[in-house]
Parts: C-alpha cells; sequence; structure tokens
C-alpha cells in the first residue's frame, strides 16, 4: 500500500475502457468513497451513477446546452461534446451538498473534495484507472438543472471517470517537498518560500478570494 500511494496517478481517458466495475464492486467502491473525514457526521456529498446507455443520454444533453451556447459549433464538435461521458465505461459525479448546520461550509466542501479522492482510490483499489474532472459542465446552469441540483447548496464537486486502463502511464512533474513545507516558529511563521508561490499564472486571482460562512437555509 506504501508503495502505490507513493506512485498513485489519474489514468488518461484516452487510456481506458471496458469492463467497467460490477454492481458488486460498485457498491463496495462507493462504501470505501464514503469513508472520508466528516466533522459533525454530516455526509455534506453524494453520489450519481452514469453507466451504460445513461452515459450516452447524459450527452445529448451536453450537446444540446453547448450547441445553446455555442451556435457557430461544427457538426464534428457538437459529436464531441455528446461523447464525453462514453470515454470511460463508468462516470460518478460527486455532489457536494451543503448542510445547515454549525460545521463551517469550508469543512464541509472539503469534505466532498476528499470523497473524490476516495473515489479514485476505492476503483484504483479494485484495480480499475480513475481521472478526476470538471470541465465546464461541472459550472453550466443548464446541466444543473439536468442533474437536478438545488441552487444554493449543490455543486459538482468532480466527475469520476472509472474504466480498465490499457497501459500504465510515466508519473509527472510532482512538487519539491523543500519548495511547499515549512516548520512553524514564532519568529517565523510561515516562509512561502520557492517559485510555486509565484509562478506566471498562479497568483492570486484579480477578484480577490476569501473564505467566509453563511447561513444555508433548508
Amino acid at each position: 500500500m506504501k508503495d502505490y500511494l507513493k506512485n498513485r496517478r489519474s489514468t488518461k481517458l484516452k487510456y481506458m475502457t471496458d469492463p467497467a466495475p460490477s454492481a458488486e464492486e460498485l457498491e463496495a467502491i462507493l462504501n470505501i468513497a464514503a469513508r472520508v473525514p466528516d466533522h459533525g457526521k454530516l455526509s455534506p456529498f453524494y453520489f450519481i451513477v452514469f453507466e451504460g446507455g445513461t452515459r450516452v443520454e447524459f450527452g445529448q444533453h451536453l450537446r444540446d446546452v453547448w450547441a445553446k451556447n455555442h451556435p457557430e459549433s461544427t457538426d464534428k464538435y457538437l459529436k464531441e461534446e455528446a461523447s464525453r461521458f462514453t470515454r470511460a465505461p463508468m462516470v460518478i459525479a460527486v455532489i457536494s451538498r451543503i448542510r445547515e448546520a454549525k460545521i463551517p461550509i469550508w469543512e464541509q466542501l472539503m469534505t466532498a473534495g476528499a470523497c473524490c479522492y476516495n473515489l479514485c482510490l476505492a476503483a484504483n483499489s479494485h484495480g480499475y484507472g480513475a481521472n478526476w474532472l470538471t470541465e465546464w459542465y461541472a459550472y453550466d446552469e443548464d446541466i444543473r438543472g439536468v442533474l437536478g441540483l438545488e441552487n444554493g447548496r449543490d455543486n459538482v464537486a468532480g466527475f469520476i471517470y472509472i474504466g480498465t486502463e490499457t497501459e500504465k502511464q510515466d508519473d509527472r512533474d510532482r512538487p519539491d517537498l523543500e519548495n511547499i513545507t515549512n516548520y512553524w516558529t514564532s519568529h517565523k511563521p510561515s516562509d512561502k518560500k520557492g517559485d510555486n508561490y509565484n509562478k506566471d499564472g498562479l497568483g492570486m486571482p484579480n477578484h480577490g478570494f476569501e473564505i467566509t460562512q453563511s447561513t444555508i437555509k433548508k
């Protein structure tokens, strides 16, 4: 297990094929995915599974929404949009669902993110490749409606693509621990060293960013 975690990486969609997990494997995978740190035991997430023909059906919604928003698109491009969920034999949407509770929203969101990663690990542990993506349709209002998401509390944390890996991939560059690890002292609380903090395009967004807690009504 230690060596596996040291070498874990996402499987590119072009290296995924049938079969998908069986019904029994899927149940086991989802049970593992749901075992995440969860302050308050809120279970601030849920799953939507796409398999078989439902991937094609959902793809038609992707095609139609893209065509509405981009009328200049060619038939070839629209066909590609329609095929997005057929790039793997199974896709599982992890939906972050904010609960009305004392637990900060930020912590609930992180729990949903942990669920996405745990789902990838669970699929890997059953011998399958996995890839955590979002892409444009995770944020589109029309697609949110197709998924039945509730405004103000439901958001797509990720679409996890799962399938049988056709070939192993080389590792990619990983961050240098020297650049991302600090040891706290009172005279030097945080030394944001290394180019990773200051690369072009990786600074703060122009609109700013602040984590706040707000009241979510049922």
